[in-house]
């Protein structure tokens, strides 16, 4: 299993006010990633595509595409659609659908989805510099770190508090992508990274609705925003992220020392020790572990909805504060409810972007299953394991068997990666949303030489769009 957060037991922090930013804004404008970091930065913009072209035609993603600003010369391309706007709409609308299904990936460290802010920030900064494929990883790198190392000091007591990590942290990484894509300075960079400290928020109670995705546009949005401003020259408080009334304090992290946390950015890469999770299924990272362990035991003993009595679901103490829906009323809520997705891998052996929709929420053979499905905290299970990563099943059968299997993580985890075949498969069944299947093959090909892109603005992001899919 991926390294562990190193969780602090809130001992007064060693903060020395205004390192962080400063800290943070050196590292973002001059930092060399490793070979190995970029590869695993291309699967999640391949990911982070696909997943934004599948969402650009859900209903949040629509109401953002509606209110923002049209410019037929726009730089940038809202993903699915005829749409060109500025490069803050872009990254706007881009990361709302790139997080309105559920689908996209997701980091251990930071307790949140780094690429659905990070991807579309990136994208429509590197569109206005015509920034190589190669600089657009870079810049990922560096966004993916910064938010890895605030996780590392905030968690798991931000998160536990309500913050959603994706907004909080994620508006700060992708201020520093964009700055990267920019081309500023440490000095210009540190202001965007403050000026987008003051732009965190995000509330846990908002999981289950339209506000979860728009969580991750917001923080898209700001954080190119952020760096916009300061590339014109707006100035912020050195001391934004780290002084007596800065972000670490105000937003109620663990406290944790963030100078250690400084010490070996640049040398320690948190992209390469602990890695991206890649979603296959299109709901809460909480419900995955056991949603293997199901599907697994399904296959192995050949069960049904009709063949079995009860099924116990055991988390850790974190996944019930994300899965808060018993009853799911709407396919959002069905996202976050540990029986439903249970009930629907029984009934149908699968769990996809079709389980969250309107028929599937009524399928009687679900409804009935539900009740037979509990979830609590266990105990028992490794509290030295990273958050939401553990689960433990069992199934009592109607003929009085008893299965049960415990999960360590889940397929597509770091330490059990998505093969290249399940990527493809997955990219192609997302993009065909929006785009003809062979608009779909030229896009997953060129995404996965992304590297080599000389331009990123030659990536055919556009091409072959299914009309249906204009807003």
């Amino acid at each position: 299993m991926s390294q562990a957060p190193r969780l602090h037991s809130g001992q007064a922090p060693r903060l020395r006010s205004g390192q962080a930013a400063r800290r943070f804004a050196e590292f973002g404008a001059a930092a060399s990633p490793p070979a190995l970091g970029r590869s695993r930065a291309a699967v999640a913009v391949l990911d982070t595509i696909g997943v934004a072209l599948a969402g650009a035609s859900e209903p949040a993603a629509r109401i953002v595409q509606h209110v923002i600003s049209v410019s037929e010369s726009g730089p940038c391309v809202v993903l699915g659609t005829g749409i060109r706007t500025d490069a803050a709409a872009a990254a706007f609308a881009n990361g709302t659908a790139a997080h309105a299904l559920d689908y996209d990936d997701m980091c251990f460290v930071s307790l949140a989805h780094p690429s659905a802010a990070l991807v579309p920030a990136a994208l429509a900064a590197a569109n206005l510099s015509g920034a190589s494929g190669r600089a657009l990883l870079d810049a990922y790198i560096v966004g993916f770190e910064i938010e890895a190392r605030l996780g590392r000091a905030m968690n798991p007591q931000h998160y536990q508090r309500g913050w959603h990590c994706t907004s909080t942290l994620g508006v700060i990484g992708a201020a520093a992508a964009a700055s990267r894509l920019l081309g500023l300075g440490a000095k210009e960079t540190m202001h965007a990274l403050a000026i987008a400290a003051s732009s965190a928020r995000g509330l846990k109670e908002n999981f289950g609705t339209m506000v979860k995705p728009l969580h991750a546009g917001l923080a898209a949005r700001d954080g190119v925003q952020a760096a916009l401003l300061a590339q014109h020259g707006m100035t912020a408080s050195a001391a934004a992220i780290d002084g007596p009334q800065g972000f670490l304090h105000a937003m109620d992290g663990d406290h944790g020392d963030i100078d250690r946390e400084l010490e070996d950015l640049g040398t320690r890469w948190e992209i390469v020790d602990t890695g991206v999770t890649v979603k296959l299924y299109p709901s809460c990272a909480g419900t995955h572990p056991a949603l293997d362990a199901i599907l697994d035991l399904r296959r192995e003993y050949g069960f049904t909805d009709t063949t079995v009595d009860r099924v116990m679901v055991g988390v850790d103490a974190i996944t019930p504060t994300i899965l808060l829906y018993d009853r799911p009323a709407s396919g959002l809520e069905g996202k976050f409810s540990m029986p439903f997705c249970a009930a629907a891998a029984i009934v149908s052996g699968r769990v996809g972007i079709d389980t969250f929709e309107d028929a599937a929420m009524r399928d009687p053979r679900i409804t009935a299953m539900l009740s037979r499905v509990t979830m609590q905290v266990d105990e028992t299970l490794n509290k030295a394991a990273p958050t939401l990563s553990q689960a433990r099943v069992q199934i009592r059968l109607n003929d009085g068997r008893e299965i049960a299997a415990d999960a360590n993580g889940a397929r597509g985890y770091p330490d059990r990666p998505a093969s290249d075949e399940e990527l493809a498969a997955k990219f192609m069944a997302c993009a065909g949303r929006a785009l003809t299947r062979e608009a779909s093959s030229a896009l997953l090909a060129a995404l996965k030489s992304i590297e080599s892109v000389a331009d990123v603005r030659t990536i055919p992001l556009t091409s072959g769009r299914i009309p249906a899919s204009t807003p």
